[in-house]
């Protein structure tokens, strides 16, 4: 890997870390930076980097939110182990909210990859989920959510919540975007909504990883697999900086300001490439 394309990995791996955590679609981002930069390797790679990637930022969310996800702590005597059930309650919440997602993508996910990884499928998705924070945040000025705390989401809510991430499948929709929209539809506060995407983010991506390197095979080269390194370090240390802001951000603003860029953003996407087309 000369230094070029080591400085397009790094690129790439800043744009997920960032875009991974806000809700603008970082897969989304991903495909349209390499329709500039494109990175040398085989498209088949590219498919599974794409995602993979991602597991970088997941870790920076697992460092972060350590004592907040793991289910067991030492007790007093720092001898006996003591089960957090509350924890616990969270993790098999997560897991049902995982289930909708589970199937469509093992349904679907080659028809996906095969006909709606364009730029101009990703342009539309930004726009009209876009639209959607805009419209959402409005209505959400004159009501206040009836779940503020990552605890208070029951079962229910955590698999409407997992309908909502299914949306996340269409490139450039943002699988944090949809579960952000939907838990803000459905009366969970921002901080609570943003938490529980971040404990659905973890057994979502590791999922989706395993999938795509079972695809490609574990026969990596060299270069392949410093790719999948570098990108992947990359995402780590920018994600821990873009998920403490986020977190930052939401106790005082809400999400519309990501629903204006997206719906600039999709419409510079089409102009350029209907012109370039």
């Amino acid at each position: 890997m000369n230094l070029l394309e080591f400085l397009k990995v790094v690129f790439l791996g800043v744009i997920e870390g960032i875009t991974e955590w806000l809700p603008i679609s970082s897969t989304g981002h991903m495909l349209l930076v390499d329709e500039f930069l494109q990175l040398g390797a085989s498209d088949e790679f590219k498919e599974m980097f794409f995602v993979v990637i991602q597991l970088g930022a997941i870790l920076a969310v697992v460092l972060l939110f350590w004592k907040k996800m793991w289910p067991f702590r030492l007790g007093e005597n720092k001898k006996t182990v003591v089960v957090r059930k509350k924890v616990f309650s969270v993790w098999f919440k997560v897991a049902l909210a995982c289930v909708p997602g589970a199937i469509v993508t093992l349904l679907f996910d080659d028809f996906i990859e095969a006909h709606l990884h364009t730029p101009f499928v990703i342009a539309a998705a930004l726009i009209v989920y876009g639209v959607a924070f805009i419209v959402v945040e409005k209505r959400n000025q004159t009501r206040k959510p009836s779940i503020r705390k990552l605890s208070e989401i029951d079962y229910k809510t955590a698999l409407l919540i997992g309908l909502f991430q299914v949306l996340s499948i269409i490139p450039g929709t943002s699988r944090s975007g949809a579960t952000i929209i939907g838990a803000l539809i459905i009366g969970v506060s921002r901080t609570a909504g943003a938490e529980f995407t971040f404990f659905l983010a973890v057994p979502v991506m590791f999922g989706l990883s395993f999938i795509k390197l079972l695809k490609f095979g574990l026969a990596f080269t060299g270069t392949e697999l410093a790719i999948l390194l570098v990108g992947s370090v990359s995402a780590f240390l920018v994600s821990l900086f873009v998920i403490k802001f986020l977190m930052s951000y939401i106790k005082k603003h809400d999400f519309t300001v990501f629903g204006w860029y997206r719906i600039a953003l999709g419409i510079v996407v089409i102009l350029y490439f209907a012109f370039a087309g």
